[in-house]
């Protein structure tokens, strides 16, 4: 019986230690992980909005937003946006640029882990570029052959958020 405690006890103490130290690293890692991913966020939101200075963030509910993008005179240009839908084997996130007049910009793939090969060509500049100078009704984007439900799910997002976004920005100076 006392083997057991003293098992107990070492194995307890074992766990604590090791919980103590991953809460450690993750108040070391947590502020430098946010500074990363707010950096590659700029990084997208330049991508996809080159001519934009700056943005602001606008929430349109608890779980969505834009940015507005002005140039450097504080001239409203468009906004940029994510979109998300579900994919073959993934969830699909893009991030899109658009003008006030509703013409996309540029989208770029944010993440997705779709099939290697096949749904992953979602990210590749010969199905992306077809959204450059597209409105928002994005007729004329074709579907990647073999891909078919990640290429119609980006599609279909962008679709939807763009038009979405369209009427919220329509009245903006």
């Amino acid at each position: 019986m006392k083997e057991i405690v003293r098992y107990g006890f070492v194995l307890t103490l074992i766990c604590a230690i090791s919980a103590g130290l991953l809460a450690g690293a993750n108040m070391i890692t947590k502020p430098k992980i946010a500074l990363q991913k707010a950096n590659e966020e700029k990084a997208a939101l330049e991508e996809v909005m080159p001519q934009a200075e700056k943005f602001e963030a606008v929430k349109i509910s608890e779980d969505s937003q834009y940015y507005k993008a002005f140039d450097k005179s504080g001239i409203f240009l468009g906004a940029a946006f994510k979109a998300s839908a579900k994919g073959y084997s993934s969830v699909i996130e893009v991030l899109a640029g658009m003008l006030k007049n509703g013409t996309i910009t540029v989208i770029k793939v944010v993440s997705q882990s779709e099939t290697p090969g096949l749904g992953s060509r979602i990210a590749e500049a010969k199905f992306t570029s077809q959204f450059s100078g597209k409105d928002s009704a994005l007729s004329g984007v074709q579907a990647i052959s073999g891909a078919t439900i990640s290429s119609r799910a980006v599609i279909n997002a962008v679709k939807q958020k763009a038009q979405e976004i369209k009427i919220l920005i329509e009245n903006e100076k």
